[in-house]
This record gives structure tokens, sequence and C-alpha cells, in this order.
């Protein structure tokens, strides 16, 4: 791995500049990696000049007769990988949009012993926000999770394991102890599309959008990074003030009433929820506050406990390895997120997950590893929702 923040910087190079909506198939992915604080700086430099685009922290928006410019600064590890296949955008139907909520309602009223579907408020184009909430009503007053994913559109992995993660439950928890001791001592609310406009439009038009969809009045830019816009440490480092970047951070905190809906429902539970699971991708890591700055939270000696147990479970799957840590130093700084947020309002763990892989597939994870990606998340979910279940100081 390069040094503390020097990640693997990966640009999709266009054959040609191309309007939305965008179509990336045949298009290439260059990876550089900077071996240094310098070539970092003069890397972010060229992406804002040249309107590219990091894999990490921006969208594909390159042409091809750009390649030249990073030859001609040296970066001797800068390579072309292959091209985005052509099935890029013909993913499994099961994680469809419409299919998702037609899935949620199937539920509701087939499961109706265990599953209660609701709204949490609307998004900017008027979609609703659903929520399963996932439980034996065995008491009146229970421990809670919270799990959501798709914040970001385009990381189609996370609501796959949503899906994934309420099918399992249903399925095994007649015959699976720890299953079983889980809905009857707690409570899932689950929010399988976080993102539900960006992730209807990276279905639609842009196979790589990343951020919500609400409207700009200055620029012809669309979207904020939902994972940006929450009131903690808001548009500060890791974060973008220009509505055209990727990690936009609104024009003010929960300014996207995705987020302002989310943000509403976890203040006025904060005291039953105590884990809070986002689901991202890709990484493959597990990550805990703090993501804006380099410190140690109060709990750390039990959210840490909690991590490695995790991970460990994880890899006794299939052997795939996740690194674990503080977020501003495993991945890189970022402000304003929802993980941060969450701990910061009371939800002592508060985790946030990059799923696989580690690049080679990225965004375009094919159909044949969403089931062991999700068998082993499961795994680590699992560990991490027992953990919450024992006294830890």
């Amino acid at each position: 791995m390069p040094p503390r923040g020097l990640l693997p910087l990966c640009l999709l190079c266009l054959q040609a500049a191309l309007p939305l909506p965008a179509r990336y198939r045949g298009d290439k992915v260059i990876r550089v990696v900077p071996e240094s604080e310098r070539e970092t700086r003069i890397l972010k430099a060229a992406f804002n000049r040249l309107k590219v685009g990091s894999c990490t922290t921006g969208g594909p928006v390159a042409a091809q007769q750009h390649l030249p410019h990073h030859q001609r600064y040296g970066h001797r590890r800068a390579s072309t990988t292959e091209h985005i296949p052509k099935s890029a955008a013909l993913p499994p139907a099961s994680k469809h949009p419409v299919h998702i909520q037609d899935w949620m309602h199937h539920l509701n009223n087939t499961h109706s012993d265990l599953v209660h579907m609701f709204s949490v408020g609307k998004s900017y184009e008027g979609r609703p926000l659903f929520v399963l909430k996932l439980g034996k009503r065995s008491r009146p007053y229970k421990k809670a999770v919270w799990i959501d994913c798709g914040i970001h559109a385009r990381e189609w992995i996370g609501p796959a394991f949503c899906q994934w993660f309420v099918k399992e439950a249903l399925q095994t928890h007649q015959t699976d102890p720890a299953m079983r001791k889980m809905l009857t001592q707690l409570y899932f609310y689950i929010m399988p599309v976080f993102n539900v406009d960006g992730y209807h439009f990276s279905w639609t038009n842009d196979r790589f959008w990343r951020k919500t969809r609400s409207k700009n009045t200055r620029f012809r830019c669309h979207g904020v990074d939902a994972n940006r816009n929450w009131k903690v440490k808001w548009c500060d480092e890791g974060a973008s003030f220009h509505p055209c970047d990727d990690t936009y951070c609104g024009p003010f905190p929960e300014s996207e009433p995705e987020v302002k809906a989310v943000a509403h429902f976890l203040r006025k539970h904060r005291k039953q929820i105590k884990a809070y699971l986002s689901f991202h991708a890709y990484a493959q890591m597990l990550l805990y506050p703090y993501s804006y700055k380099y410190a140690t939270i109060p709990n750390f000696s039990c959210v840490e406990s909690a991590a490695y147990n995790a991970v460990n479970a994880l890899e006794s799957a299939y052997g795939i390895r996740y690194r674990y840590g503080p977020a501003s130093s495993t991945l890189y700084v970022s402000s304003g997120s929802s993980m941060d947020w969450a701990y910061k309002n009371g939800i002592p763990y508060a985790f946030a997950f990059e799923l696989r892989d580690t690049g080679h597939f990225g965004f375009l994870l094919p159909e044949t590893l969403i089931k062991p990606t999700c068998t082993e998340t499961m795994l680590a979910v699992k560990n991490i929702t027992l953990h919450l279940l024992k006294k830890c100081h």
C-alpha cells in the first residue's frame, strides 16, 4: 500500500466527450499510484485542470487525448487496464429500483409478523424513502440497529446486500439461534436504497453516477454527495464547495431531502438505535469514526474489538481480508459523513463498510461475486450485532 492518504487513483478515459446520458462501453481505466505527497498534489491539479475525476472521490469525466499529459509528468506507475465490459449496464434484475420497491411491498404483505414497511420522507424527485423495520414484536421496547445502503448511486453491491440481509433473516431465524436472538432482542431498520433518485439515474442514464439528483440554480450540474451533506464538520477537508464536483457538500447541511429525512428519523430514535451501519463500495474495508479528523474515539476499545472480530468472521468464509480502523487514517479524511454524524449524535457503534473488491472490477462487480460478497458480509454484520448485545466497557 502507498503511504497514508496516497491511495491508488483511477481515471476512466472516454473515447469521446459524451453528453449525458453517459455511456462507458469500451472505455478504459487508468490507474495511477502516487508515490509522494508532491505527486498527489500534481495529480489533483491535473484532475481539476482536465476535468478528470478519481474513482475514490470523483466521477469518470475524462477524454482519451488527456492520457499523454500524465505521461509527461513522469508517473511511471500509470497504466491502462482492461476496457469497461460491454455488459456493465446489465446487472441482475433483482437490484432494479422498481423491483426493489415491489419486493419490499411483497415482504410487508407476506411477513407482517416480522416486517413493517414505512417511509421516512420523499426524495428530491418525489420518490418515497422506504425503510423496513425487521424484528419480532417480543417486547414494548427494544434496542435497534440502523442499516442503509446506496448512499452513492453507482455502488450497486450495497442495495444488493441490504436485500440479502433481509432475505437471510427471514429464511433462517427459525433454524439459526444467532439470527433468532438478533430478531428477538433487536429491531433492524433497513433502508435498501438511500439515494433513490441517483440510483434510478445510474440505471437509466449514467452507470457511474454518484450523487443525488437535486438541481443547482447557478450551475447546470446536478446533485450533492449525500455522504458529505451531514452536519458534522460540514464541507471541511475531503469535501468540495463546487456543485459540479462529485464530493460537493451541498449549499448547507441537510440540504438534500434524503439526508434530512434520515437524520430526522435517527435523531428521533437515537435513544433506541445503538448501531449505525452504512454500506459502500469499493475497497474491502471496515471503517469507524472519525472520518473528519485523526483522533481516537472515546469508546475505541469496544469499537475496535467489534471491528477486529467482524473482519475475522468475514475472512472465514472465502479468505477475503478487510482492512479496518478509523476512516481518516484507513481510507482518507472526509467531512460531513453519515457515520461521523451518527456517532456524534449518540449512536455508540457507527461503521461504514467498503465492500468488494479492491479495484479490479470496482463499481462493476459482476453478478457471480454478489452471493459470496453478501455471504461474507452477513457474517461480519451478525458478529457486530451479537457484540452489541454484550456489555462492553
